[in-house]
């Protein structure tokens, strides 16, 4: 039966993982920094109508490609101006990127590996939180997913030459050219990297001349190539600094989110909890021939499959590793591969001898319970001071994770009762998903400004100036709809145009001509972190008026309206919240 109805089956995958991402999606606030940017560029795409030149806080703004800000802005035009619209293409590139998996998994290993590859990939930590997250990597993900993908459709025929697997080729061309503009080149390094790779590793390589390469060059440089021309000729430079600058420099020198190599080893780990602990069985029935009575030919089939997702995972692990300049959600690309062979290695549970399953399960018991124990203890001392609803939450996940892995554990030491083990530590990893949405909205105040930004507001009338001192809040521009001036602060804006602060009222190179716009008669909202209030209110004249905060940041005014009811509990309370930035 699993073989029958293989559309309807990925169908089901699809509406499953968008009842798993949408619900909810638009009701925390834009997380600094990378929501709001990245929210703000795509509104500013809407009310310019300029889709070619990016900008934030209509600014110059090179560093990615369009695609995904032309989502976010289609979305916008359809829900509004809010935090729905922003998430939607993360949370459709992800839902797409769960039925690619699933379908590869499918033609590599049969209907059941597609299914828990699917299962795996869904319920990853990390895989679940950057699915309602507005950054590009999801886009990237999925399109390099769906390239490779269609070249191992290719390259199950014996030849390139054939009609079908041209086809399937000139599909992985489409899917390189729209990563290519979803994050840039990186999308054809990584995809070429590691088709090269593993067509040299299985003694393919010379059939690279039989594949449809013109025809490929040409969809990739129809799809790529009319943006980069015109942004360079609307922005004379914009080539230089997008390859130069923002790959080339960035990726040998830059020193931006420092780590050192081992930084993607923890991330990979917790981010497929607990899946990866069937990345080793997988991996292992993948390699060996395991005397099921299958072909000389079906076996080594699925060893080069085994190499290819070994191949996929390396190459952009290895690629991610070498520059300081990390993020956790660079490494969501290489998910898939790990799906699909923890996927495996659960359709082979039932395969495995009694003593090494339950071996097997017991590993992951007890490390389920150190992981809710470590939960709990984390909550309770790092995040409830915070807040004291993120203490509920970590005792919510910790009972989630420690009594998947106990049903785990009781239910799995039965070879007639795998599924229902299986079944057990998906509905508690399905259980956290709803736990972890709560956390981000309950951590909000660590680095979200959407209620600070619905204070001022009011205060915005007229030509009143928004400014920031000494650092940039990303989304306030999003929520008030205003441009942000910044205080002696040039940051990622100025990078592609460098800044001259005597030739815009947006940049205020100076403590000292702070003060003057401040005292000029104008009225000015200035954001400050909560350690500078005190200096500023003693160099500023008039006095500042604390009119609202939120996390660290205050909003300081220099008008005459009354400050709202509360105002004057944000130097007494706000300070209990305070986190590094």
């Amino acid at each position: 039966m699993l073989a029958a109805h293989r559309s309807l089956r990925l169908s089901i995958y699809a509406i499953l993982a968008a009842i798993l991402y949408l619900p909810g999606l638009g009701r925390p606030a834009l997380w600094e920094p990378d929501e709001g940017r990245y929210g703000e560029i795509a509104r500013e795409m809407v009310t310019s109508g300029d889709y070619v030149t990016p900008r934030d806080d209509f600014e110059l703004y090179f560093e990615k490609p369009p695609l995904v800000y032309w989502a976010e802005a289609g979305a916008i035009q359809i829900f509004g101006v809010n935090e729905f619209g922003v998430r939607l293409p993360a949370a459709l590139f992800s839902i797409g990127q769960v039925v690619v998996t699933a379908a590869l998994a499918e033609a590599m290993l049969g209907a059941q590996a597609g299914l828990f590859a699917a299962i795996v990939l869904a319920l990853s930590p990390l895989f679940f939180g950057f699915a309602r997250f507005a950054t590009l990597d999801p886009a990237l993900a999925f399109f390099l997913a769906a390239a490779l993908g269609a070249f191992y459709a290719a390259a199950r025929d014996d030849s390139f030459s054939r009609p079908q697997a041209r086809r399937w080729m000139l599909i992985s061309a489409a899917m390189l050219g729209l990563g290519t503009l979803a994050k840039g080149p990186i999308a054809l390094l990584l995809g070429g990297a590691i088709a090269l790779a593993w067509m040299a590793i299985e003694r393919r390589i010379r059939q690279v001349a039989q594949m449809p390469l013109v025809w490929c060059i040409v969809i990739y440089a129809a799809i790529v190539v009319p943006w980069f021309v015109l942004a360079e000729a609307r922005n004379p430079g914009f080539m230089r600094f997008f390859i130069v600058h923002e790959h080339l420099e960035r990726y040998v020198a830059s020193s931006e989110h420092g780590w050192g190599p081992w930084f993607f080893i923890p991330i990979v780990i917790g981010g497929t909890w607990p899946w990866i602990f069937f990345v080793p069985l997988g991996w292992s029935a993948m390699r060996a021939d395991d005397g099921l009575p299958e072909s000389a030919k079906t076996t080594s089939n699925r060893r080069a499959v085994a190499r290819l997702l070994a191949i996929w995972f390396v190459v952009i692990f290895g690629f991610f590793s070498i520059p300081r300049s990390k993020l956790g959600s660079y490494i969501v690309p290489a998910l898939p591969p790990l799906a699909i062979v923890a996927g495996y290695g659960l359709a082979r549970m039932p395969a495995l001898n009694a003593l090494s399953r339950r071996r097997l399960l017991a590993v992951i018991a007890i490390a389920n319970l150190a992981i809710a124990a470590a939960v709990f203890v984390f909550f309770e001392i790092v995040l409830a001071p915070i807040n004291p609803e993120l203490g509920v939450d970590g005792i919510l996940i910790g009972d989630a994770l420690a009594g998947g892995a106990i049903a785990m554990y009781w239910l799995g030491r039965e070879a007639s009762r795998v599924p229902y083990a299986i079944g057990a530590i998906a509905l508690a990893m399905l259980a956290t998903a709803p736990l972890a949405a709560r956390v981000r909205e309950d951590a909000s105040s660590i680095s979200t400004y959407r209620n600070l930004a619905r204070t001022i507001e009011p205060y915005l009338a007229g030509d009143c100036t928004l400014a920031s001192y000494r650092h940039y809040v990303q989304s306030l521009p999003f929520y008030t709809g205003r441009r942000e001036g910044r205080v002696e602060y040039w940051g990622e804006l100025s990078e592609f145009s460098p800044p001259s602060p005597g030739g815009s009222s947006f940049l205020i190179g100076s403590d000292a001509r702070l003060r003057q716009v401040w005292s000029s008669g104008g009225c000015m909202i200035l954001i400050v972190n909560d350690r500078e209030r005190n200096a500023l209110a003693s160099s500023l004249k008039p006095a500042p008026v604390v009119i609202g905060c939120e996390g660290k940041k205050l909003a300081l005014y220099n008008g005459t309206l009354a400050p709202p009811p509360g105002a004057s509990d944000c130097l007494k309370s706000e300070t209990k919240k305070r986190s590094p930035q």
